[in-house]
């Protein structure tokens, strides 16, 4: 038996597809599909607000690096800005990897449901609902290998 995926509530081996408990035998299913449900607007602000957080230090800098301009216009208050606006860059390096790491991690997840469906002894039947699109790719695409290896075996006998 080959196991395609498996975690806590799903597991797709070369035998069947078990979703909390339910196994759906892979010799009863005829069809696999998925649908998208439509954006949460609440993660595509909450992405804007990230991006709002990463370049507004790099606004701040520009604007201080004009006013300091404008106000004195020596050399040595906009090389003394330039110094300060430098070492809360690097202090804020940390930081902006974090931001940039949550960033990276809310397009995984996405932003809106999406759901594998099968037609399973002839009924329609949703195998999974979730945000998560990395694991709804990793589920949805197990579920095609094992169908695919079972037409074949079908076809080599």
């Amino acid at each position: 038996m080959v196991t395609y995926y498996d975690d806590k509530s799903v597991q797709v081996t070369s035998t069947a597809v078990t979703v909390d408990g339910d196994a759906y035998p892979l010799a009863e299913i005829t069809e696999v599909w998925h649908h998208q449900g439509s954006r949460s607007w609440r993660v595509l602000i909450g992405r804007g607000a990230l991006g709002a957080a990463m370049i507004g230090p790099l606004v701040a800098a520009v604007l201080g690096i004009a006013f300091a301009v404008w106000l004195d216009g020596s050399a040595t208050v906009t090389v003394a800005v330039v110094g300060v606006s430098i070492l809360i860059g690097l202090a804020a390096g940390p930081i902006a990897d974090q931001l940039f790491e949550y960033f990276d991690r809310s397009y995984a997840r996405g932003s809106r449901p999406r759901e594998v469906w099968i037609r399973w002894r002839g009924h329609p039947v949703r195998l999974l609902c979730t945000p998560d699109a990395l694991r709804f790719g990793q589920i949805y695409r197990a579920v095609q290998r094992a169908m695919e290896a079972q037409v074949q075996g079908r076809a080599a006998r």
